[in-house]
C-alpha cells in the first residue's frame, strides 16, 4: 500500500497580483528541473496545506500548489467583514491557474484535484486541454444541483442524523426549505456574532463527515473562527452560483478530455461526494483509469484512496 512522501519545504514562494485587488499565495517544492504539477485544494476555500506536497515525489516532480482566491495565504481573506467575493469565481480561478502556469514558463502540467479541486481541474482542463499533460482526479464533484442537495438539503441527513442537528440549528425551521440560501443571508450577515455562528456549523458539518472514521482534529480545525468563516462564506457564494457552471456542464464537456491521460479515484462510501458523479464522469470519459474504492469515505488521506493517488503520480513522474 502506498503511502504519503517524507515531508518537504518549499524552494520558494510569494504572492501573485492576478488582478481585482487580489494576491495569491504560491510556493513550488522538490525538484526546480522536474516534472510540473499543480495541486489544486478543496472547499472552495480550504486552502492547501504542508500535507500536499507530499503526494508526489520530490525527486521527479516540480510541485506548484496555491491557496485560491480569499483563502489560506491569499489576500483579501474572506474571513474580513469588508471581503467581497464577486470577483471570487471559477473562471477567474482557471485563468488565475494560467497565470501562474506562465509565471513558472511551462507549456503544459499535470493537473491534480480533489473534492471541489477536481471541478476546477475539470474546468481548467475543458477550458485549456493543450495545457494538461494528465489529469488526476478524487472525490469527484461538479457542483449539480442533485450533488448540493444530497449534502446541504437532504439525502447526507438520513446518514448523520446527529450532526445534520448541529448543521441547521443557526436556521429557523420555517427557512429549512432552502438552507444554501438562509446560510448566505447569515454569512454575510453584519453582525460577526451571526457570522460566525453559521460559518463554524457549515464548516464543521463538513469536517465531520468528510471521513470514514471520525476524525476530531479535522473537526476542530474545522471549527477555528478564521478557516471556518473563509471556507463557509466561499462554498456557499459558489453553491449560491451552482459552481458558475450551466447544469451539467463538466459532465457534458468530458469528450474534450479524451485526449488527456486521466486517472478519477473515488471512495464509495464518500458521502460529501457520493460515487454517482464519479461514476457518472467515468462513463463520460472512459478512456480516463477509474478506481473506486471500497472501504474508503472522501478524505485523499484514507489508504485505500492513497494508495491510488500516489500510483498514479509516481506512473506520470515517468512519462
Amino acid at each position: 500500500m502506498r503511502t504519503l512522501y517524507p515531508p518537504i519545504e518549499p524552494y520558494d514562494s510569494g504572492m501573485l497580483d492576478v488582478g481585482d485587488g487580489h494576491r495569491i499565495y504560491w510556493e513550488l517544492c522538490g525538484n526546480p528541473a522536474g516534472k510540473p504539477v499543480v495541486f489544486l485544494h478543496g472547499g472552495p476555500g480550504g486552502g492547501c496545506a504542508a500535507v500536499h506536497r507530499r503526494l508526489f515525489d520530490p525527486r521527479h516532480y516540480r510541485i506548484l500548489l496555491f491557496d485560491q482566491r480569499n483563502c489560506g495565504r491569499s489576500t483579501p481573506h474572506a474571513s474580513r467583514m469588508d471581503t467581497e467575493l464577486h470577483t471570487n469565481t471559477t473562471w477567474n480561478l482557471v485563468e488565475d491557474i494560467e497565470r501562474l502556469r506562465r509565471m513558472i514558463g511551462v507549456d503544459k502540467w499535470q493537473v491534480f484535484g480533489g473534492s471541489w479541486g477536481s471541478a476546477l481541474a475539470l474546468a481548467y482542463a475543458e477550458e485549456y486541454p493543450e495545457r494538461v499533460s494528465e489529469l488526476i482526479l478524487r472525490g469527484i464533484f461538479t457542483l449539480r444541483n442533485e450533488e448540493l442537495r444530497w449534502f446541504y438539503q437532504h439525502g447526507a441527513s438520513f446518514l448523520f442524523p446527529d450532526l445534520w442537528e448541529s448543521y441547521i440549528a443557526p436556521i429557523p425551521e420555517k427557512e429549512r426549505d432552502d438552507l444554501i440560501g438562509a446560510y448566505a443571508e447569515r454569512l454575510n450577515s453584519p453582525d460577526p456574532a451571526v457570522r460566525l455562528e453559521a460559518a463554524r456549523a457549515w464548516s464543521v458539518w463538513e469536517g465531520s463527515t468528510v471521513t470514514l472514521r471520525p476524525d476530531p482534529g479535522l473537526r476542530a480545525e474545522h471549527a477555528e473562527p478564521s478557516y471556518a468563516l473563509a471556507f463557509a462564506r466561499i462554498e456557499n457564494h459558489y453553491f449560491l452560483h451552482g459552481g458558475f457552471f450551466t447544469p451539467g456542464q463538466l459532465i457534458e464537456n468530458a469528450g474534450k478530455l479524451r485526449s488527456i491521460p486521466g486517472v478519477i479515484v473515488q471512495g464509495r462510501y464518500d458521502v460529501c461526494t457520493p460515487a454517482k458523479t464519479a461514476f457518472d464522469l467515468h462513463r463520460a470519459w472512459p478512456e480516463a483509469e477509474f478506481h473506486l474504492v471500497d472501504d474508503a469515505g472522501h478524505a485523499f488521506s484514507e489508504p485505500g484512496i492513497l494508495h491510488h493517488l500516489i500510483e498514479a503520480t509516481d506512473r506520470f513522474a515517468q512519462e
